[in-house]
């Protein structure tokens, strides 16, 4: 890898699997590189994937196969942002259709457990509206949401 700075990412023996998903999901996504392990490690032995370098939407990563000690958690998670209400049901359903979970305000949760914020252009310039009324409508509105309905979005701003 090339970049001072690369996320790296503690899957449980499916950092390979979970790249390859990435990279057909999200656009300027790919797997880059696949590593075995030189020797036995904790959770693996000699020959099986220890690293894949993979970016996703042009963002450098790093699937770490480290075992089952250190799950994914809300505390950190990938926030897209989304154009238009096809895109946003796109990648929505890509996800939470593929073994995922459905949670609120455009959160969703990947099978292997990797947080997702699918989020409408729309939704952060109506939540940052200098105007308090507006963006209050707005906020209430997708607080109410799963996945993002950007037509009710755009309800919410017209009061």
């Amino acid at each position: 890898m090339t970049s001072k700075n690369t996320i790296c990412l503690w899957f449980d023996g499916t950092a390979l699997d979970a790249a390859r998903f990435y990279a057909e999901t999200f656009p300027d996504s790919a797997v880059t590189a696949v590593h075995h392990a030189p020797g036995d490690f904790p959770s693996g032995k000699e020959g099986d994937v220890l690293t894949v370098q993979f970016s996703v939407l042009g963002i450098p990563c790093l699937g770490l196969n480290g075992g089952p000690l250190f799950p994914h958690t809300e505390a950190f998670s990938f926030q897209v942002a989304t154009d238009d209400q096809a895109e946003t049901d796109r990648l929505w359903n890509a996800i939470v259709g593929n073994g995922g979970q459905e949670s609120a305000c455009g959160w969703c949760k990947d099978k292997w457990g990797l947080n997702w914020q699918i989020t409408p252009r729309v939704l952060t310039d109506a939540i940052a509206n200098p105007d308090k009324a507006v963006a209050k409508r707005a906020f209430e509105a997708m607080m109410t949401m799963r996945k993002i309905d950007i037509a009710a979005i755009e309800a919410a701003l017209r009061g």
